[in-house]
């Protein structure tokens, strides 16, 4: 159990979590701190997870507090009856890298929780109050009066999820949520999923870009053989077992992520399927017909080689991850190995790369 002001930090968010990912966690009270995921970085400060999911409703007070006085400010709440404290970051994407060289803002907008009380209008002046008694780290600053919301514990554990629906791809694969049914053809192929903390619900570009091109591939021929690179939730190889292949091998080198994908292929049925290991790429063996990355632009460009002696004559290389300003970067780091294409598919300011290797 977490002690009072425990503090986490999200080192690796995901475009889908949305927050709810990791607060529904505080509701079914695993030993997790609200967070709320902003971006790049989620901090949140606040008591322990039991006394937090006992409440069924919060005050949400928003204040504008400056940069050198934010952890300040957690602390000293914290101290007091608030139950967190949310500092929102700058909002980056998982595959961009923060640039270090880029100003941090002066001022951040601190959202602190609260239990519910008869009257906010006076817990605002004791926040306000509290935040004036603050050392005077910035000459000038006077506190505003906080504004004041209503959070239901619902709005953490369910809100996130209608960010997450059914989608079809291809001519036959249908990718959906756990918690959603859905009448399907005799012919359809359903991938459920329950993303958890690991990437890939298929509402992200990439995801769609990646499950597009797997549908496209396997509607077109039977292929037996996948390799799934970077493989998250483990949507991918679940997805292709669907479509028909028989031999799917799926690392990454994140240890939670390969849990959460023996869970999602669990759920499907695929189980003995797939072969999901936290073995860097470098240490697999085989080739096979297809093999998907999508991963960091970078990524793709160190591994090319690696990637390249895993892929049998005549088979499908799909790499994804990959911002439409880096495509340029690809297609060099990868224009020296013996295939053909790429043929390039592009969803918002994402892309993903399909290159054959001859026969």
């Amino acid at each position: 159990m977490l002690s009072a002001h425990a503090r986490y930090i999200c080192h690796r968010p995901k475009p889908e979590c949305l927050g709810g990912q990791f607060l529904i966690k505080l509701c079914t009270g695993y030993a997790k701190p609200m967070v709320v995921c902003q971006g790049f970085y989620c901090i949140f400060s606040g008591h322990s997870v039991k006394q937090s999911a006992m409440q069924k409703h919060w005050l949400e007070l928003s204040v504008s507090i400056p940069a050198a006085l934010t952890d300040l400010a957690a602390d000293a709440l914290c101290a007091g009856d608030c139950l967190g404290v949310n500092v929102e970051e700058r909002v980056l994407d998982t595959f961009v890298l923060p640039d270090p060289e880029a100003d941090a803002p002066d001022i951040y907008c601190v959202r602190l929780y609260y239990p519910a009380v008869d009257d906010p209008l006076a817990l605002c002046h004791q926040v306000q109050a509290e935040l004036a008694a603050l050392p005077a780290l910035v000459p000038g600053w006077e506190p505003d009066m906080p504004v004041v919301s209503t959070v239901a514990q619902q709005d953490w554990a369910e809100g996130w999820k209608q960010h997450f629906s059914a989608s079809r791809f291809g001519r036959r694969l249908i990718v959906k949520p756990t918690w959603e049914e859905l009448p399907v053809a005799a012919d359809d192929v359903v991938v459920s999923l329950d993303p958890g903390m690991a990437f890939g619900t298929g509402s992200h570009e990439t995801t769609r870009l990646c499950l597009q091109a797997l549908a496209e591939l396997y509607d077109a021929a039977p292929r037996a053989r996948l390799l799934d690179v970077g493989t998250g939730s483990g949507i991918l190889a679940i997805a292709a077992v669907r479509l028909g292949a028989t031999t799917v091998v799926a690392n990454d080198i994140d240890p939670e992520a390969c849990v959460v994908a023996r869970e999602n292929a669990g759920l499907n049925g695929v189980a003995d399927q797939i072969d999901i290991t936290d073995a860097p790429l470098e240490a697999l063996t085989g080739t096979y017909d297809v093999v998907i990355a999508n991963i960091l632009a970078e990524e793709n460009v160190r591994l090319a080689p690696h990637l390249l002696a895993h892929l049998a004559p005549g088979g499908s290389l799909l790499l994804s991850g990959i911002l439409r300003e880096k495509e340029g970067l690809v297609r060099d780091g990868f224009a020296p190995l013996a295939l053909t294409g790429p043929e390039v598919h592009y969803d918002a300011e994402w892309c993903c790369l399909h290159y054959r290797r001859p026969a």
